[in-house]
């Protein structure tokens, strides 16, 4: 399958009058329908909305409007609000909403000409990493559909690698863009918080979630970002200070850049064929011009505990909300109040959602407070100090994003602790609240399969823009080409 053309081109030529944005959008929904649902990559499909939505775009077009991605096929993860198109979150307890408004990123993709053509499936309200824990079945990995293609954004990873939609948005709250990126060899966004709006993102983790784009490639990542980023005051964790152009600098050079390599990143858990590739790219970036640094994030190992602690007790206090009585499914025949609760909430959310509510509520515990939620938040106090120590030093950080390229389906969901240790490089991003970017950097031998390896590289607060530079450098000189997947097609 060939890929679809950059960002840029796409909308370059629907504004031309070259190519419609009509024939973008039935291109994408063809493609679609003949491979969807092989990779379980999609919730629900927009055919009527999207094609009428393209004709509008080719009628603006047509009048001179400027539309920086006219024509732009995208698919949504579905924990982002869309106004008259279903948003389950992955979730039985929200299988039949249907949103009145549009999330602000949405809203701000349509203005700029993209076409939504698609939902994309998630971990049940994006609690997960590899997508096994929606109500819906999983999402398969194309480099080999028996394999997770990461959580908890896989829909819109396999979507974008398997070549169905040049791009698509994701949300991150300890990793869900960036590790399904690295495990299906796509790129993969996570903006400082507070870069993106999260107005009509359903939340998991109000003060880690943040929303970015998956895309083939650098620029077309970047493109998205300039269109999504910027104040809302509809949401007031947004910053209102300009988005500088993430676009103009992606050629420059990286003569001069100081590169950190964190110790505690490269230890005995991560693969030896992924720390390979990720010294490949840093050896690459010294032979540029880039002067490598060791550097130190000493309590790196305390980001795990940290993070499930904070996570779960923001995730306790959103979903309480779906009650069966003020949001979400509600059960039939309960005999009071009482039961309503009990019953809807064990029928609508499925064991790992229920799992962390409970483990969120005990931490929240009148007793348990202090020892549990009030250290995770001392912890990440110093993991956010231990970034602005090492940013001291150093202009970007780069990492391995999983300690493995993808692992079987079912191989990981008999231990939760198992599952959750696959963030252990992620996480920490999430608690400081810096940028991320993952980039596809070659293919290794793993368990009898050849599979794509991302690398991450991490920022200081709000630069985004020289992520983007380096990472494009990084993808310019990559050595190996790293194209759409035979098995996608399959």
């Amino acid at each position: 399958m060939q890929a679809f053309p950059a960002v840029a081109t796409i909308a370059q030529d629907v504004r031309n009058g070259g190519r419609s944005a009509r024939s973008f959008t039935d291109d994408a929904l063809a493609r679609i329908d003949a491979h969807g649902e092989a990779l379980g990559a999609f919730l629900h499909v927009d055919v009527d909305g999207a094609r009428a939505h393209a004709d509008e775009v080719d009628r603006r077009a047509a009048g001179g409007d400027d539309l920086p991605l006219a024509g732009v096929p995208i698919a949504l993860k579905d924990n982002l609000c869309t106004n008259g198109v279903p948003t389950t979150c992955g979730s039985r307890i929200l299988s039949r909403f249907i949103p009145p408004y549009d999330a602000t990123v949405v809203a701000r993709l349509r203005a700029a000409g993209a076409v939504i053509v698609a939902k994309t499936n998630l971990d049940e309200f994006a609690m997960g990493s590899s997508n096994e824990n929606s109500a819906f079945g999983p999402v398969r990995n194309p480099w080999d559909l028996a394999r997770a293609p990461g959580g908890s954004s896989g829909g819109s990873a396999a979507a974008v690698a398997a070549g169905l939609v040049p791009v698509a948005l994701g949300s991150d709250t300890g990793g869900s863009i960036r590790q399904p990126a690295a495990l299906t060899g796509t790129v993969g966004l996570k903006p400082t918080y507070g870069r993106v709006s999260r107005y009509g993102l359903v939340a998991f983790g109000s003060s880690l979630d943040q929303i970015g784009p998956l895309s083939r490639n650098v620029e077309d990542a970047a493109r998205v970002l300039a269109v999504i980023a910027g104040g809302d005051p509809r949401d007031a964790t947004c910053s209102n200070d300009p988005v500088p152009d993430v676009v103009a600098g992606l050629e420059d050079g990286v003569d001069g850049l100081r590169v950190g390599l964190p110790r505690e990143y490269f230890d005995d858990a991560i693969g030896d064929g992924v720390k390979t590739l990720v010294r490949r790219a840093a050896n690459r970036l010294a032979t540029a011009g880039a002067t490598l640094i060791d550097v130190s994030l000493p309590h790196t190992s305390y980001g795990i505990p940290a993070y499930y602690i904070v996570a779960t007790s923001e995730a306790s206090s959103n979903l309480s909300r779906y009650d069966g009585i003020h949001y979400g499914h509600r059960t039939k025949d309960a005999a009071d109040l009482a039961e309503t609760y009990e019953r809807s909430r064990t029928e609508g959310f499925g064991a790992e959602v229920r799992r962390r509510i409970m483990l969120g509520t005990f931490a929240l515990a009148s007793g348990y407070y202090d020892a549990y939620y009030d250290r995770a938040m001392r912890v990440r106090t110093l993991i956010r100090r231990d970034f602005e120590e090492a940013f001291e030093q150093v202009d970007v950080i780069l990492s391995p994003t999983s300690p493995t390229p993808a692992f079987k389906l079912g191989e990981k969901t008999s231990d939760p602790l198992e599952m959750y240790l696959a963030d252990v490089l992620t996480v920490t991003a999430n608690l400081a609240g810096v940028p991320g970017l993952v980039v596809p950097e070659g293919l290794c031998d793993h368990d009898g399969a050849r599979l794509p390896v991302g690398v991450q590289l991490m920022g200081p607060l709000w630069s985004e823009a020289r992520l983007l530079q380096v990472g494009r450098w990084l993808e310019r000189t990559r050595e190996e080409a790293i194209s759409i997947p035979e098995g996608a097609a399959s």
